[in-house]
């Protein structure tokens, strides 16, 4: 199972936000790229990216913060928030990100994320974040009643390349995560599930990776605060 440390981008800024609230947001620090590498050099294979205000925005905010990282690692990241058309899909993948998260254009036009999926083998994930099971788009302001498995499932045949499960209830709240709905997502699809939210400690990455099915986890405030080591928690999961 592969841990992904988490940059979320709010102002040009490494912060962490509660339940997904932009009024809630601690800064954890003002230089991404030099966060960035310092994971890299803690040994991560993989970066997670996110563009909070893109988020909200429908359009890339924090393009300056994001460019900075991918100048800075040589590791692959994977970027969400206010992704939703392709010739934003297309410059980014051109900007060097290995993967683009689509997550409210998935509910709203998931044409796209077909077309991309198709465009672009192996560089599109869909980013599914639920409160009750229920999927939340643009920036998880805006409820629907769209079921999260359904939506992991009408995409079953779209060749994405990963499903990012976020409980929003579960996000930055350091509750440890919602393992039974994401490895229910996970044994819905055969599309590979990361889980994310609430992943707070070790045991609750050793909890995702037991269940020998959810394929990665995104965590975040719990490496800002210590409350995972993230070089040790590497080792772990590789042994």
């Amino acid at each position: 199972m592969i841990l992904y440390p988490a940059i979320d981008l709010k102002d040009g800024q490494c912060v962490r936000l509660l339940r997904g609230e932009m009024a809630q947001a601690t800064v954890f620090g003002d230089d991404p790229a030099a966060q960035a590498l310092k994971f890299q050099t803690a040994g991560c294979e993989w970066l997670h990216l996110v563009d909070l205000n893109g988020a909200f925005a429908g359009t890339p905010v924090n393009a300056a913060a994001v460019e900075a990282i991918l100048a800075a690692i040589s590791v692959p990241a994977q970027l969400g928030g206010g992704i939703r058309d392709m010739a934003t899909i297309a410059a980014w993948l051109e900007k060097g990100l290995a993967r683009v998260i689509l997550g409210t254009v998935a509910v709203e036009n998931p044409g796209l994320v077909r077309e991309a999926a198709r465009a672009f083998p192996g560089q599109i994930a869909v980013g599914i974040d639920a409160r009750k099971g229920r999927v939340a788009t643009k920036g998880w302001a805006t409820e629907t009643d769209v079921i999260a498995t359904d939506l992991a499932q009408s995409f079953q045949d779209a060749g994405v390349a990963a499903i990012i499960y976020t409980d929003i209830d579960r996000d930055g709240a350091m509750q440890g995560p919602n393992i039974e709905a994401t490895e229910a997502l996970a044994r819905a699809v055969t599309i590979p599930v990361i889980a994310s939210g609430g992943v707070s400690r070790m045991e609750d990455l050793l909890a995702l990776r037991d269940t020998g099915i959810i394929a990665g986890a995104i965590s975040g405030r719990a490496l800002y605060d210590g409350a995972i080591d993230l070089g040790r928690a590497l080792k772990a999961l590789r042994a």
